[in-house]
């Protein structure tokens, strides 16, 4: 080991320090020889310790003068751990030639990181890669799965890059160099890596993996812009990075407990080409979530599973590999609660394979390794802060929370009015009614079928009449085969020239719905804004919709590439057909039924790059449109691909799945990943939408959707009417139950969203995320489910049951119906609960406050009618809560500057029996907001007297219940009031 080597890894001070110049080069014997023929004669340690000061002193002097005034950094965050050098002479790994010794005979399968992931792997050209051949122990002779046990390995002692040396750039940043010592079986290996360790505020670091001579594409911060807290670095301080010196590797552990939340150190094989980057983590257990979009358990299978990213028009079901949106974040946590994230800033194609070392290994064919690390330490501060980095979810209008329908295949506008009328008749709760591609001409975006919806200006003007609202839906793909001068949208797009190109400068051609040929704007072009806004507004003075469906913006092609596919000849071809292509990917080809890589976008950017951001950039262009089209009013969009940053800009739902009893329990998984990728506003199709679903089934879905955090039926051309009055009064029943209590939950649910907007809490919560240290809570992820933190939604999953088995954590839990209490003190348990045919089991959590609603037909109608406030008492007797209230569809009422125009109260009853409120915000003044009556459930004993501010009221009080009512009380929430029992 070198000298100047050994005095950066024996301290930990971040920066590389200088080294007498006649010691540079020397073997630590060639030093220890120079120093004792010093004429001084002085001791090695005393060297040491002089050449330290000075060092150190220098480097305090730099800082300073780079930066007057700036805190010291901390010497602990960045540490260099050296290990006995495993490279020969010529600076090349010992395994090179396939020599690994008895590294590969005693390797475990767990431990078996996969070095040959293409298909046709054998013992030569394994070995030749310098990595391990050795058949598995299995049950059967041949591997079962491409991405099971591997048979070509990488040895311990494998070495690619080695430490070359180490920087700080500033008070919290530091780059490592390494270089190359071996070849990649990839073209095109990044000789000199760079990697750049920035502290982004207290709890977020970033790690940037890339090439350190050359530019390679990045995510530019307008198409996905990340934000971070202005949080005082001297705050940052609860971790330690450190570096490995005889290969690439680092590991980032909290300091003060040694938790890890990343370690690349001495696993798995690095390799960084131009078109394959690949590095691997060791994992604190196997609970992992996360990593999306795919249709599976909540709680990720680390049994050699494999996570595929590149957005494609695929329905959603278990076998399905890559489908609409690309989410590469995840949440791992240990046996003891303690929580971190990490999310890969990248969005090309990429895979993802969980193994059960357990370990992670991301396998991305572009750009660079952009890491942010989120240090929780618990699951929903993790959330919150991957929330903070993206952009926290936009606050949808209060109206998108109530029922929506829909149906492809309502051919025309009387099939529209007579669904939505019975839907009325019967008294179920709705609030918006939708229509797929029925409505346009020629299914082309923009128009109107004037035979068959030629009033259905004049149906949404009634809608809006009666307090509701309507959406269309809008297809990313415009006619190409129009004759000129009849489509506006191409002609306009041509005249603007912001349609993506293919290779030769031409818009690129595919094809969707459109009779002929599809092109599709370019959503990364700034003109897009003015074309899609100039687009928008012609068909809202035609039809006024109050928001956009934005489907098939993967985006989807019928065609793979264009008519004659996607040449490897044709400019930028080494992008149509990569070295290595994800090994799920649909088709075994980046063009499937795709867009050719090789298109061109604005900026230059080869569609290789940018395809997972194309859905995500039409989202953020629709919103900026809508802001354009309906000045001051929220953008509300509904889109099917998705990328991170979504949630600020608009909502999901989870696109054409299946209508049986699986997908619906999926389903849960589905909004709950979702809520942890910031993307609050998700839901299901509520009864399925491929298929026919059954009145059993879409009598327990209608119960669940009504608690999706969106909640819409939606079903497919070739299927049944399924809404609610055809499928019968069985399914009307439940589903009228269901959603009057949805809509009496407005105000709590809307409370959740502004929570969600300003702090990026999740809206629907998985139990360990209230739970942390339950060990139980981590395996419900596909049976219940928690609305924030007062709300336990328990569903039937099967067909037949009249109960349900809901495992109630530690606490108090009553019945939402028959306020029927289960106290849980001494720990979780599961618990037997009624389930009627026509009933949800919900359970309030003791010690919840929740401001409610009377049920009404629509949130226009809500929004007229009084409070309600139900206290849900703790074992120690007291219960807090809150509600946050605005006029449901402004755009600044949180973020005008001055504080917001909105109203925020708080509530908190004691153990003493003082119930209060305090009004923490008051800025909005436009409505009346009277409290009516007040309930308080798990109350011991009957109070003597209530008294309201000193005055003393009527109650009524149920010793079977345990349940205090209070009515007709008429008390301004903008005043603080008190309630003594």
């Amino acid at each position: 080991m070198k000298f100047s080597e050994r005095l950066t890894s024996q301290w930990i001070w971040p920066a590389v320090h200088p080294v007498q110049p006649q010691y540079q080069g020397l073997t630590d014997a060639e030093v220890d020889k120079e120093t004792r023929s010093t004429p001084q004669g002085y001791p090695l340690s005393l060297i040491l310790l002089a050449l330290t000061v000075v060092s150190v002193s220098v480097w305090l002097l730099t800082l300073f003068a780079m930066a007057p005034g700036a805190p010291l950094p901390r010497p602990t965050h960045v540490k260099f751990e050296d290990q006995p050098d495993c490279l020969d002479d010529d600076g090349l790994s010992a395994v090179a030639a396939g020599h690994a010794g008895n590294e590969c005979a005693v390797w475990s399968n767990e431990m078996r990181f996969d070095c040959f992931p293409q298909a046709g792997a054998n013992r030569d050209e394994c070995q030749a890669r310098g990595c391990c051949w050795l058949e598995p122990k299995l049950e059967s002779d041949s591997r079962p799965n491409p991405a099971d046990v591997p048979y070509c390995f990488y040895p311990a002692n494998y070495r690619s890059y080695r430490w070359v040396n180490s920087t700080q750039t500033g008070v919290d940043a530091w780059v490592v160099q390494y270089e190359m010592t071996q070849k990649s079986p990839y073209p095109a290996d990044v000789v000199l890596v760079s990697v750049e360790v920035r502290v982004v505020d207290r709890s977020t670091i970033q790690v940037k993996i890339k090439d350190a001579n050359h530019a390679r594409y990045e995510i530019p911060d307008r198409m996905a812009p990340v934000t971070s807290n202005s949080d005082p670095p001297e705050l940052a301080d609860d971790f330690v990075v450190s570096f490995v010196k005889d290969s690439f590797g680092f590991k980032i552990s909290r300091k003060h407990s040694g938790y890890v939340l990343f370690d690349s150190a001495r696993i798995g094989g690095f390799v960084f080409a131009d078109q394959l980057l690949q590095i691997s983590t060791r994992l604190p257990s196997n609970r992992i979530f996360g990593l999306g979009e795919n249709q599976g358990t909540f709680l990720k299978d680390i049994n050699w599973s494999t996570y595929t990213m590149w957005n494609f028009d695929d329905p959603p079901s278990p076998q399905a590999t890559n489908i609409y949106g690309s989410h590469p974040f995840y949440l791992a946590s240990d046996k003891e609660g303690s929580s971190h994230g990490v999310f890969l800033r990248n969005s090309n194609a990429m895979e993802v394979i969980l193994q059960p070392t357990p370990a992670l290994t991301f396998r991305a064919i572009g750009g660079i390794l952009d890491f942010y690390l989120f240090i929780g330490p618990s699951p929903m501060e993790v959330v919150e802060q991957y929330a903070n980095l993206i952009g926290k979810p936009a606050l949808p209008p209060f109206w998108s929370l109530g029922y929506h329908q829909c149906k492809f295949g309502q051919t025309t506008l009387n099939q529209t009015k007579k669904i939505l009328q019975q839907t009325i008749d019967a008294k179920i709760p709705i609030d918006t009614q939708w229509n797929d591609l029925d409505y346009m001409a020629r299914r082309n975006d923009f128009t109107l079928d004037t035979d068959h919806f030629k009033d259905l200006p004049d149906f949404v003007a009634k809608l809006h009449e009666n307090g509701m609202h309507y959406v269309t839906i809008i297809d990313p793909g415009v006619s190409g085969g129009e004759p000129v001068g009849s489509y506006p949208p191409y002609d306009r797009g041509i005249e603007l020239d912001i349609f993506m190109k293919n290779s030769t400068g031409q818009p690129f051609v595919g094809r969707v719905w459109n009779p002929k040929s599809t092109v599709w704007p370019d959503f990364l072009n700034p003109k897009t804004i003015q074309y899609w806004s100039e687009m928008i507004q012609d068909f809202h003075d035609l039809v006024p919709i109050d928001g956009a469906w934005i489907d098939m913006n993967e985006p989807s092609n019928f065609w793979s590439g264009q008519f004659n596919g996607c040449s490897i000849s044709e400019r930028g071809g080494h992008l149509n057909h990569p070295p290595y292509v994800p090994r799920f990917v649909k088709g075994q080809s980046l063009f499937f039924r795709n867009i050719c890589p090789s298109a061109v976008h604005y900026g230059n950017y080869s569609h290789y790059d940018v395809h997972n951001l194309f859905g995500h950039s039409e989202t953020v262009v629709t919103n900026a449109a809508l802001r354009n089209v309906r000045p001051g009013k929220r953008p509300f969009i509904i889109s099917r691909s998705t990328f991170p940053g979504q949630g600020h800009y608009g909502g999901h739902w989870t696109g054409d799945i299946h209508s049986d009893w699986d997908a619906m329990r999926l389903s849960i998984a589905g909004v709950l990943n979702f809520n942890m990728f910031g993307i609050p506003l998700v839901g299901a199709d509520i009864c399925g939408f491929n298929g026919n679903t059954t009145v059993p089934l879409c009598q327990r879905w209608m119960e669940l959707g009504a608690f999706y955090p969106f909640s819409r039926n939606h079903n497919t051309l070739e299927a049944f009417d399924q809404d609610p009055v055809s499928l019968g009064p069985e399914v009307v029943k439940a589903a009228r139950k269901a959603l009057e209590i949805r809509y009496s939950l407005l105000p709590y649910l809307y409370t959740l969203f502004v929570h969600a907007h300003l702090k990026g809490t999740p809206v629907a919560q998985p139990v360990f995320f209230q739970f942390p240290r339950d060990k139980m809570a981590y395996y419900l992820g596909e049976s219940q489910f928690m609305w924030g933190s007062a709300l336990m939604i328990a569903p039937v999953l099967e067909e037949g049951p009249i109960h349900v088995n809901c495992y109630l954590p530690q606490g108090v839990w009553y019945n939402w119906e028959t306020h029927v209490k289960s106290d849980h003190e001494e720990g979780g348990a599961f618990v037997k609960i009624p389930a009627p045919l026509d009933t949800i089991p919900l359970l309030a959590r003791g010690g919840s406050i929740l401001v409610l609603k009377p049920p009404a037909p629509t949130t226009t109608d809500s929004r007229r009618l009084p409070f309600h406030a139900r206290a849900y008492v703790s074992s120690s007797g007291s219960a807090s809560g809150d509600l946050f209230w605005d006029d449901g569809d402004a755009l600044d009422s949180y973020d005008d500057g001055s504080g917001g125009r909105h109203n925020h109260i708080l509530f908190n009853l004691t153990s003493s029996r003082d119930l209060q409120s305090q009004v923490r915000h008051r800025g909005f003044l436009a409505e009346t907001m009277l409290l009516d009556s007040i309930s308080i459930i798990g109350l011991k004993s009957r109070p003597n007297q209530v008294t309201l501010d000193g005055r003393i009221v009527d109650f009524s009080y149920s010793p079977q219940e345990q349940l205090l009512e209070v009515h007709s009380l008429n008390v301004d929430l903008l005043q603080p009031f008190r309630m003594e029992l």
